[in-house]
Formats: structure tokens, C-alpha cells, sequence
């Protein structure tokens, strides 16, 4: 399996690019986002990388971090979304935007890619949002939530006890943030979802603090 590779660009198409290692030539295909982000011929590059093997073909598809590969293998496992419609997806939507849609159950999003229909959206919706949430707290560095960035924040409204402490929080504020959200907008959020709903598993109480989080009006 050939997990990553480095080297230097020698030739960009429309959707692949030639990756030369040590006078070995790779041919790479990537979304159209990790295309815009490949450097001009003739500069170094380095892509995670997933190989199909079929009998008639072997091919490389590219990706500029671990959990864009990680939507990629999670979404070609839902049966009629290939490797190209992946791609799409992930090129519309980017890793972020793949990792709300399944976290919300937004199938219109995941709809939107070219080849991806409502049925095939759904069905992606259905099969991966129990996984959205240990592919978002993914991330290069473990991200940690000390006690005093979520006591710092206000109560969201007056209760006579503080919120039950859930296990699903931990993990939702790491996903949160890995999505980009600052760590007192992610405590805030969790916090008073937490409060509405006491009993809510991690997916849940990702979703309904995205909701919390989502630009009103």
C-alpha cells in the first residue's frame, strides 16, 4: 500500500498530477480543491495517497491531509459513490464541509457534487453519520480542553444545577475545533446543548451544537 508520496512535480493535467520520486514517475489523481493547492512543475509536493487496485487498473488518488483520505475511503465504501464521484464530493465541499454535512444529515449538500444524486446523498448520510464524528476530532497535533476554557464561559441561562458532565464532550469540542471553531465558541456551544439535552451521544451532540454555531438568519 502506498500511504504517501513525496517528490517533485512533473507534470499538472486537469486532474492528476506526475509526482517524480527518485526518477520514478507517480501518477496522482486529486480533487479539484488539492489540484489548486499542487505547486507549480518543478517544486516538491507531498500527498497522502490511496491505491485502487482492480484487475484491469491501478490508480493513486491524492490528498493534502489525513482526513480528507479518511472521507475518501469512508465515502467509496458506500456502495455507488466510486472514486471520481469521492473526489467530486470532497472538491466540493472540502473536508470540513464533508465532515457538517454528514454531522447535520445535510444530504442536499453532499447532493450538490457532480454524479452524486439524492438517493446516492442519502444513503451516504445514513451509512457514515455514526462515523463523522472519530474522523473529525482527527488531527495532527491531539487537540485538549483544559476545565478553565469551558468555566469561562457564561451560562447560556439560569439553571439551579450545572449541566450533567458528558463523556461525549471531550471528543465533540475536539471535533469543533478541528472544524475551525474557537475553543470558547466550541465550549459554549457543547455547554448549552448539553444543558437543552443532557443525554446526548457524541454525533448528536456534534450536530446540535453545529446547529448552535450556524450563522443565524
Amino acid at each position: 500500500m502506498i500511504g504517501k508520496i513525496s517528490g517533485i512535480v512533473d507534470y499538472k493535467g486537469l486532474d492528476h498530477v506526475l509526482i517524480d520520486v527518485r526518477g520514478v514517475g507517480y501518477i496522482v489523481y486529486c480533487s479539484d480543491r488539492v489540484m489548486a493547492t499542487i505547486p507549480p512543475i518543478g517544486q516538491a509536493v507531498a500527498l497522502y495517497t490511496d491505491l485502487l487496485v482492480r484487475e484491469d487498473v491501478m490508480q493513486l488518488f491524492g490528498f493534502s491531509t489525513l482526513v480528507e483520505k479518511e472521507w475518501h475511503r469512508l465515502l467509496t465504501g458506500v456502495q455507488g459513490i466510486g472514486p471520481k464521484a469521492s473526489l467530486a464530493i470532497l472538491g466540493t465541499l472540502g473536508p470540513e464541509g464533508v465532515s457538517r454535512a454528514i454531522a447535520l444529515e445535510d444530504w442536499s449538500a453532499i447532493a450538490r457534487a457532480k454524479g452524486v444524486g439524492p438517493k446516492t446523498a442519502q444513503k451516504a448520510i445514513l451509512e457514515l453519520k455514526g462515523k463523522a464524528p472519530s474522523v473529525m476530532a482527527m488531527t495532527g497535533t491531539e487537540a485538549t480542553v483544559s476545565d478553565d476554557v469551558i468555566e469561562a464561559e457564561p451560562a447560556p441561562k439560569p439553571r439551579a444545577a450545572p449541566p450533567k458532565v458528558s463523556s461525549a464532550q471531550p471528543e465533540a469540542l475536539s471535533a469543533l475545533q478541528n472544524l475551525g471553531y474557537s475553543p470558547s465558541d466550541a465550549a459554549g456551544a457543547v455547554a448549552q446543548a448539553l444543558n437543552d439535552t443532557p443525554d446526548l451521544d457524541t454525533s448528536q451532540l456534534i450536530r446540535a451544537a453545529l446547529k448552535l454555531l450556524a450563522p443565524k438568519g
